[in-house]
Parts: structure tokens; sequence; C-alpha cells
């Protein structure tokens, strides 16, 4: 895999059982690389590792006085040199590839998980982990993948340093294999202190990251009740915790750096007392004894590759361990109480599997959950009443065509066709779903409403619905270049400059441009005033005339339009009709719309279920074909 192939037309499907076991998927997915990157590892050390050889050579001949051998040093040492450029050059190519490669391949994981989860991701992570693990522990995963080829290169060369000092010098051979033996079983005990000083200085950073991007999130409503002060203070006090946390884990670093060079100082000078007396002794040779010294010197270059790695390994185990945590997370199941499934999904849309191929005409027809018994007729506009936030943000996102609620529960259908037996694309063009809370990316205007479109609903019919002319001029305002050209505007991140009511109408004004076979919009007018919403109310059902629209709401003026209202107290559908037919008959629904608790029956505010609400004749469920439970019209 070269850079230039990025990114990965299928990245694979990643071992998140562990951080370890994530970061072996990782080698093991570009094992071309890694062997590219070890064999050009072997040249460049095995080359430098000769020098002492060809230098000694060099020795003897000096001492003997022969050209020609001195010739023949001359040239190996030429040869020595172009090969470690050579080895030096394309080693550094190899491992960095792998680098950048692992971590796109990281990168791309991540990204495709958060497009899975989208607003569930981060009702699970939070958002400052989120950012921790797409940057900063990108890095150090990569790091660590392309350590390995070059721990594992220096690994088998010290052991053929080793081997051959041996052969060729058998008593200060043995020295120095013995010698390295006692340097690795010196430094390893150090290691593990060492790697959980990193794994905590690692967690306090990540948590300084989320109260960063927590706080940066939530700074208007800090500053609207005088918080900056005790945030800002809470931030010190965890930038201080990471700092004696990284002063721990470097001073820990600092006695395996100070170890790996007194001891190997130590066994030089061994070697050398004890080489010198074999030389005085005639036992062996200037040059060997210089091929020797020349040997133990280079030890030292491949003991700091294990140094690096072991660095390497210790800063990115905590990383990797993060990222697996991240993409291993699923949709939660009805039971789960907000615990996160780990096991890949058994639906026949799973996301790293092959999706079923359904032609895109069989996507039409009523939109059914049978979870919930909520039937929604095709081509009308619909209002659902939940009364519960959670229930009514789970509804949407099971809509959406998001796997089922539980493992004996059937997907929400669309026509006669599962939405997870789809393809993740197929699902979303032709459901798409609008968040309580949309999010707006920084950009100009033009760029947010530069969506996916059937091409029926223009940027300017689709403002227009929305009711965006003041946000517009607020735009303009704040963006001098835009040259009086609103969708040149710049809008900031997340959209921090607007209101939450301008957010909010931005947001249904990129829905509504979509113009999708069905549009669900979870709360789309909380944030807007009563004339604004009654405007955008008559808007809508205009704009969506023909096309089948959910709007999850509680809202009067919502309601009024909707051609068919049903209302699901503990996410169950028991009662439909239209807005007045409900109020008239239903006390629960009466006091859910109107916030009026005296217009409930008793059961609702005691609690008893077998005390119904006022009418509940009237609007119990009926079947329509579709399946038992249904709710319609």
């Amino acid at each position: 895999m070269q850079i230039r192939d990025l990114p990965y037309a299928d990245p694979g499907t990643p071992d998140v059982r562990s951080g370890f076991r994530f970061l072996l998927w990782l080698g093991r997915s570009q094992i071309g690389g890694q062997l590219r990157a070890l064999a050009w590892g072997v040249v460049h050390m095995g080359s430098v590792a000769a020098l002492p050889v060809a230098a000694g050579i060099a020795v003897e001949a000096a001492v003997a006085r022969s050209g020609t051998q001195l010739a023949r040093a001359g040239l190996l040492l030429a040869v020595i040199a172009v090969t470690v450029s050579v080895g030096d050059t394309l080693l550094h190519r190899a491992a960095i590839t792998n680098w950048i490669t692992s971590a796109a391949r990281t990168q791309q994981l991540l990204a495709r998980r958060t497009a899975a989860l989208g607003a569930a991701l981060t009702r699970r992570v939070a958002a400052g982990e989120v950012v921790a693990v797409s940057t900063g522990d990108i890095e150090k995963i990569g790091w660590c993948v392309e350590a390995t080829s070059r721990f594992s290169s220096a690994l088998l060369v010290t052991l053929g340093v080793c081997g051959g000092l041996v052969l060729y010098q058998p008593q200060l051979g043995v020295l120095v294999s013995i010698g390295v033996l006692v340097l690795a079983l010196c430094v390893l005990p150090l290691l593990p202190p060492a790697t959980r000083r990193a794994d905590t200085q690692r967690d306090k950073a990540g948590r300084a990251t989320e109260l960063a991007a927590d706080t940066v999130a939530g700074l208007r409503v800090l500053r609207g009740i005088g918080g900056e002060e005790l945030f800002l203070t809470r931030y010190r006090n965890a930038s201080q915790e990471v700092r004696r946390a990284a002063v721990r884990t470097a001073r820990m670093w600092a006695l395996i750096a100070a170890v790996q060079v007194a001891l190997p100082g130590l066994l030089l000078v061994g070697v050398v007392w004890r080489g010198t007396g074999l030389a005085l002794a005639g036992e062996i040779g200037v040059g060997e004894l210089v091929t020797v010294y020349g040997a133990v010197t280079f030890l030292l270059f491949p003991l700091r590759m294990f140094q690096e790695f072991a660095m390497a390994y210790s800063f990115s185990r905590p990383s990797a361990k993060r990222a697996a945590r991240v993409l291993a997370l699923r949709r939660e199941t009805a039971g789960d109480s907000g615990t996160v499934r780990t096991p890949e999904p058994a639906s026949p849309r799973a996301e790293e599997g092959t999706p079923a191929q359904v032609p895109e005409s069989a996507l039409r027809g009523d939109l059914f959950d049978p979870a919930s018994g909520l039937l929604v007729p095709a081509g009308t506009l619909t209002a659902v009443v939940c009364g519960d936030p959670d229930t009514a943000g789970t509804l949407a996102e099971r809509l959406g065509g998001h796997p089922p609620g539980g493992n004996d529960e059937e997907s929400v259908r669309l026509g006669h066709v599962p939405l997870d037996a789809v393809t993740l694309d197929a699902a979303r063009s032709a459901v798409l779903v609008q968040d309580k809370d949309p999010v707006l990316l920084s950009g100009t205007l033009g760029e947010l409403l530069d969506v996916p479109t059937s091409g029926a609903v223009t940027r300017e019919r689709a403002l227009e619905a929305a009711q965006c002319d003041d946000v517009l001029q607020a735009l303009l305002q704040g963006s001098p270049d835009a040259a009086g050209d609103p969708l040149a505007a710049r809008i900031t991140e997340r959209g921090r400059s607007l209101s939450g009511g301008q957010r909010q109408r931005l947001s249904l004004a990129r829905s509504l441009i979509t113009d999708p076979p069905v549009l669900v919009l979870d709360e789309p007018t909380s944030a807007v005033d009563t004339h604004t919403e009654a405007r955008i109310a008559r808007s809508v059902e205009r704009l969506r005339e023909g096309r089948t629209t959910v709007v999850i709401t509680s809202s009067p003026l919502l309601l009024a339009r909707a051609q068919h209202v049903v209302f699901l107290p503990d996410g169950k559908a028991t009662a439909s009709g239209t807005h007045r037919e409900l109020l008239e008959s239903d006390g629960a629904y009466r006091a859910a719309v109107t916030r009026d608790a005296t217009s409930s029956a008793p059961s609702r505010i005691n609690g008893d279920p077998q005390q119904h609400r006022d009418g509940e004749s009237a609007g119990a469920p009926r079947g329509a074909g579709e399946g038992e439970g249904a709710v319609s019209t």
C-alpha cells in the first residue's frame, strides 16, 4: 500500500477486543509494508554493523604494510557507505509510509464509525475523547506501527552481531553476548512502571482535553450563568495534573535512558580491558580488537531502537485502547440501560459486511415502526406526540433505519422493505432524520447547503420556507467579505454566533433542500417564537405536499397543520386522528399538548395504568395491514 493509494477502498474490519489486539490487527493489515521496512532495516543496520569489520581489516593491512589488503578494505568501506545510505533512505521511506497508512486507516475507521453512530456517538463518549482519539491518539498509534519494523530489524541485526562475534572471537564474543543479555534484563523491569506512568499521563491528558472541549461547547451557557472562572479553575487543575504526570513519566524514561548509556559504557570498558589483555598476550590481533570494539559500539545503536519501541508501545497502548473503545460502539438495544454493545451488528446491513441490494423503487410506501405501532401513511404530514424527549429521540433514530431496539424486535419498514436490510446509504437517501440539536459545520452558507438533493427544492425556496430572512441578515452583518451575497457569508464553528432559533431554521432549510422521500423532524421549532413557528408550519406543509413528513413535536401550531396526529405515551401508539379530534377525545393527549395536568385523567397523575384516560376507545389502535398495533386513520 502506497500513500498515493489512500484512502482505502475498504479499511477492513478491526479487532477491537482490546488496544493490543487493535495494534496487532493494524500490523497484520499492512504486512507487506512491515516486511519492506524490516528488509531495508536489516540492510541499513547490517551495513553499519559491518563498518567495524572493514575498519579491522584496514588496521590489519596497515600493521602488515599490505597495500593490496588496504585497497580491499577501502573498497569494502565504499560499498558499505552506499548500502548504509540506500538502506537508511528506503527504511525511512517504508517506515513513514507504514506510519501514515496506519494512521489513515484508523482515521477512516473512526470516520465511518462516527457516520454510522451519528448523534448517538456523543451520548456514549465525551466529545473531548472523540477529539483526542481522532488527533493525538492516531499519531501515537502510527508511531507504534512504524517503530515495530525498526525494532524487528534492530533485534535481528543484534542477534546476528552477537552470533558473529562468538564465531569470530569466542572469548570476547561470549563476553559481549552476556553483557547484552544483562542489559536487556536490567531494562525490562523498568518498562512496566514506565508504561503505567505513561497510561496515567495519557488518561489525565484525555480528561483535560474532554474538559476543554466541553467547556468550549458550553461557553455561551457558562457566560450566561457566570461560570467561566469555575471551569477555568477546573481546567487549570487538570492541566497541572497532566504536567505532574508528564514529569513523572519523563523521569522514568530518563532513568531508562541513563541505564542504557551507563551499562553499555561499562560493557565497553570491560571488553576493551579484556581485549587489551588478550592482545598483549598475543592471543588476538590488533585488528580483531578494533573489530570487536567497533561491534560493541554499534550495539548502542539498536539498543536505542529498543528504547524507542518501548516508548512507542507504552504511549500508543492507551491510545489504541481508546480508539478500540470508540470503534467498538454499537447502538444500544432496548434493555441495555445505556450500556454499549461491542458485538458486530447482526442485521443484514452489517456495517462491515455485504448489505442487501434492494431496488430504489422498492423503498416507497407507508413508514411503519413495529416497536411503537406507529404507521405513517405515504405522502402525508404526520405529527407524533411522545411527551418524553428521550422517547422522541429514540423514535427518530429508529425511523431513520438504525438497528431495531431489541433482539426480538423488527426493523422499521418503508413499504415492505426493512430499513436494516438495505445499505446505510440507501436507508439515509430514503429517510432523512433531523435531530433536535442538529450541528452546523463551519464554512460559508453555500457550503452548508451544498448537500445531495433531488433538485426539486431550490435553496431560495428552502430558506424562505424555514423563515431564514433575519438569519441571512445576521450572517451578512457578521461577514463583511461576503459582498452582499448571503451564500458567501461565513458560519462560525457549530454556528455559535447564531441564536438557537436561527441555527434551528438553517438546519431545517438544509433538510428541506435535500427533499428526501421521507423526512423526519424532531422538534424542529422548539427554539422559535410562535409567530415564526406558525409561518414555518404553513410553509413546510406547502413545500412537502405529496411527500411523507414526520414531525415529532408537541407544538399546537405544528399539530394543527398535520393531516394525521399519533399519540405515543411511553413509546407505544395509543391514539390517532386530527389534532382537534384528539384534544376532544383524549385527556392524556390534551395534557401533553397543553401542559395542563388537570386535563389528564387521574391515571396520568397517580401512575396507575389501569385507570385510563378520557375517551380511550375513540383512540384505540387499529391495524392497517402493516402489522398488529399499527395506528392510522
